[in-house]
């Protein structure tokens, strides 16, 4: 099955918003689909579609300073394992870079042992910042310089 990743539209956030639970099991994390993200960042919120809908998607975007943030990525649970999120951050790598990217972020809960690995195995490197979201709330900030292109 041919997979293209293309840029998000709203509407497609809508799509994967119907079908939450497959691409994010029991946690809901609806909120943290902003839409306004997604409108204002077009180049760097990817969709991974196939003829039966969206495997996967990534909302991100490019800061200031050179720092290619990536905000959501998901996968739908029948398509994990397949390389569709290594496909999306590898696009997401290649639009960034056209923005002027030099590293690259994310976070993620402390106990999302599959987005820690998942990272990882992309060459990130982790640490725990205990008060990332307040205070109590420790997240895992996932870093990774980008290598400087031939």
């Amino acid at each position: 099955m041919a997979v293209h990743i293309i840029p998000a539209q709203v509407t497609d956030i809508h799509e994967v918003l119907a079908d939450h639970p497959r691409y994010w099991g029991e946690r809901d994390l609806r909120s943290l689909h902003l839409l306004s993200l997604v409108q204002e960042f077009g180049s760097t919120c990817l969709v991974a579609r196939a003829e039966d809908g969206i495997l996967g998607y990534l909302i991100g975007f490019v800061t200031p300073d050179g720092t290619g943030y990536v905000h959501l990525i998901a996968t739908r649970d029948d398509a994990r394992g397949t390389g569709v999120g290594r496909d999306l951050y590898a696009a997401f790598v290649e639009a960034a870079r056209e923005q002027g990217a030099v590293r690259l972020k994310a976070i993620t809960s402390v106990t999302n042992e599959g987005s820690i690995a998942f990272h990882r195995s992309l060459g990130f490197e982790a640490r725990v910042e205990e008060e990332y979201n307040g205070p109590g709330r420790p997240m895992v900030v996932f870093g990774r310089a980008l290598p400087a292109t031939p």
